[in-house]
């Protein structure tokens, strides 16, 4: 994760809002990634996240992998037994 580069000189460029001809201004833009590094870490939870569901279900289609999704163990608080006995998080 790298910012943009800081330009000293003026490049030709184009005015997204007037589409027309124009050169780049003076700006600092190297002072603090952290903002821009968080959207690039969640995108890129989602998409290993998205992968590992895909390895897990297969298919070839969301209709196809919707029932396998459905049927995952929940891991939801209340399935816990809460009296005492061993548990552990798993599937079996």
């Amino acid at each position: 994760m790298k910012p943009i580069s800081t330009t000293l000189n003026p490049l030709r460029s184009v005015d997204l809002a007037t589409g027309q001809p124009d050169r780049t201004t003076y700006e600092r833009s190297d002072f603090n990634a952290v903002p821009r590094a968080g959207v690039v870490g969640e995108a890129m939870v989602a998409y290993v996240l998205a992968d590992a569901l895909l390895e897990k279900l297969g298919g070839d289609s969301i209709a196809e992998m919707q029932p396998r999704f459905e049927s995952l163990r929940q891991n939801r608080l209340e399935d816990l037994p809460m009296d005492n006995t061993p548990w552990r998080f798993g599937f079996e």
